[in-house]
């Protein structure tokens, strides 16, 4: 029987599984795609990521993990009317693929177990412990005292045991080798409604421009786009010389509630799957911040199951204020995000 099984190891279940491991509890991480996963993401790293990257980590990124420009000097937000925003504030530019591979290192460095191609499909609590159903490249069942579901908006679990969420936003995003009038150490977030149903972007990854918009209604991501790429045609220069790839992706659409889903008795819940997503898709430090909460809820209350979920609400509760108050800026911005506004 292991101690803790983590479902998904991008950086929300390698964080949680790294500081579990790191305190000598046997720990098995489990990853339904083949590693090193990859993911559609921006790749833009906040200051508030790397810093946590050092607290948990203790280390500062690499540079292996990155790509160029390297660095990122911050957000530029585009709102309703055409308004521009600018953010700045030092970051990183990384590949998904090499970032989450470099965290999930850490974990088994410390001694965690990892399985790749096998999903967990579903859970059952049986009051002092849990049985996870694998399927994949390993099936059958394993037993631990905990289970922290770390999947992603995408995941299975969660709906096997909460029901299943509808509630999603799309994203499309296709990569060019081209030339764009932009400054390409900047994300770029364009919330004119003509673009998207949530947000464009626009930003730059080892010299292809990527350009990407998110939509609640898949059917109508084909017109967004169509729009947009001629905005940043007459407005921003752009010019495409070719297509490189496309790629699409699901995230969780925040509610103005922002309700929680931390989990129940002995399964918990941690980043996307449990609904901590900062706003344009900035999952990574919340990510990260939750699964390290609910890893420490886990081991600071290990043998009193009654109070893990209660400690982890608390303890989490200020990657929700930080999300929150996100959330509440780029409803100060935007007409279409006003339902954001936490007045």
């Amino acid at each position: 029987m292991y101690d803790v099984i983590i479902a998904g190891g991008g950086p929300t279940g390698a964080t949680a599984g790294k500081i579990l491991a790191e305190k000598g509890f046997s720990i098995l991480i489990v990853e339904r795609c083949k590693l090193p996963r990859y993911k559609s993401c921006s790749g833009m790293i906040i200051k508030k990521t790397a810093d946590l990257i050092k607290a948990y980590f203790s280390s500062e990124i690499p540079d292996y993990v990155k790509c160029s420009p390297s660095d990122n000097y911050g957000m530029i937000f585009v709102n309703d009317e055409g308004q521009e925003y600018k953010f700045q504030q030092k970051g990183f530019n990384v590949w998904r693929s090499s970032f989450d591979n470099y965290l999930l290192n850490k974990a088994a460095e410390n001694g965690a177990k990892i399985i790749d191609e096998t999903s967990v499909i579903a859970c059952e609590d049986r009051g002092d412990h849990v049985i996870a159903r694998l399927n994949g490249k390993i099936a059958g069942c394993e037993k631990a005292r905990y289970l922290i579901d770390c999947e992603g908006a995408t995941g299975l679990l969660k709906s096997s045991i909460f029901g299943k969420n509808k509630d999603f936003i799309t994203t499309y995003q296709a990569f060019y080798n081209g030339a764009i009038n932009l400054d390409p150490h900047y994300f770029y977030a364009y919330l004119q409604p003509q673009f998207s149903s949530y947000d464009a972007w626009f930003n730059v990854k080892d010299n292809m421009l990527v350009l990407g918009v998110a939509a609640k209604d898949v059917s109508e991501i084909s017109k967004y786009y169509e729009n947009f790429i001629s905005y940043m045609k007459e407005n921003q220069g752009l010019k495409i010389f070719e297509k490189v790839k496309e790629e699409k992706w699901i995230l969780p659409r925040i509610r103005p509630d922002f309700k929680i889903n931390y989990g129940k008795n002995r399964i918990l819940l941690a980043g996307e799957v449990a609904g901590f997503l900062n706003p344009m898709g900035e999952g990574i430090s919340c990510g990260i911040e939750s699964g390290y909460f609910a890893a420490t809820a886990v081991a600071s209350n290990f043998d009193n199951s009654d109070n893990v979920i209660p400690c982890y609400r608390q303890t989490a509760d200020e990657v929700l204020s930080y999300m929150k108050r996100q959330w509440h800026l780029v409803g100060l911005m935007s007409k279409r995000f006003a339902e954001m506004k936490n007045l």
